[in-house]
């Protein structure tokens, strides 16, 4: 004789891992609020959240472009620019963050003043500009020009996936109907494209948020670096190092959480 079944718990549906990351949070919270010490460290380290999600930001918009531009390339009929693209993509993520990092500051800047130089010599030798030096170059923007590279290589593959996706038969029967092929990525490619790679780009902008905290080795002032000369100074590293991982864990969680609402609210359109 079969047992009817069980009605499930109405504890069995409840994220448990969510409410203890909200109890971290309060918790969290409460100590930068209470307590003197942490509420000073964090004020020491408020100025490097706005540099932290400015970086992030600019850099992954730039990176969209770069990324997009790449992706168009890989699903290309010309046989040079698909060859191309993929030999970007490949060696851009085949280098680690921090070395890219490294080298396009190091390296690619130095280049890069001596490649404007060269433009604008002729304005320079009229006396219309002053010639350009490595200090013009900050070390944000070379941060920025270094994250774009390397996510740009990341989100065309995501790009890439998405437009591959789409079914070839409606590609066909619109060019049949005498679209261009601009129209036809524009009305038919792009709309299908756009639900399936608005979660991994919001998740990959999740990633460049941590990411960031690599300039610091930079000196960019960012929350680590900042976190990272208060701490040398005070000695309160156990303290400091706490305020610096509740500061990105409440964007990147709270960034994760609304990544899944889109997750639902797309799954719930293709119903």
């Amino acid at each position: 004789m079969t047992q009817p079944p069980s009605k499930p718990s109405r504890f069995a549906n409840i994220p448990w891992w969510l409410l203890a990351i909200a109890l971290l949070f309060v918790l969290g919270l409460w100590a930068i609020t209470a307590d003197a010490g942490y509420s000073q460290i964090f004020r020491a380290l408020a100025g490097g959240v706005v540099t932290t999600l400015w970086v992030a930001f600019f850099a992954f918009v730039a990176a969209i472009v770069l990324g997009l531009l790449v992706a168009l390339a890989r699903t290309s009929a010309s046989r040079a620019l698909r060859e191309i693209a993929t030999f970007y993509v490949e060696i851009i993520r085949g280098i680690p963050v921090l070395v890219f990092l490294f080298y396009v500051a190091f390296v690619g800047a130095p280049w890069f003043v001596t490649g404007v130089n060269v433009l604008m010599s002729p304005l320079v030798q009229l006396g219309w500009l002053e010639a350009m030096t490595i200090r013009d170059f900050d070390f944000v923007w070379r941060a920025i020009l270094a994250l774009t590279v390397c996510y740009s290589a990341f989100i065309a593959e995501i790009f890439r996936a998405g437009i591959e996706a789409v079914d070839r038969g409606q590609v066909e029967a619109a060019r049949a109907l005498g679209l261009s092929r601009w129209n036809t990525f524009r009305f038919v490619v792009a709309p299908q494209a756009l639900r399936t790679i608005l979660p991994p780009l919001a998740n990959d902008f999740v990633s460049m948020i941590k990411d960031s905290a690599l300039v610091s080795a930079l000196g960019v002032q960012d929350i680590t670096q900042l976190g990272k000369v208060y701490s040398s100074g005070t000695f309160k590293f156990f303290e400091t190092y706490n305020v610096v991982a509740f500061l990105y864990l409440t964007m990147t969680i709270s960034l994760s959480l609304l990544v899944r609402l889109l997750e639902r609210h797309l799954r719930g359109r293709q119903r």
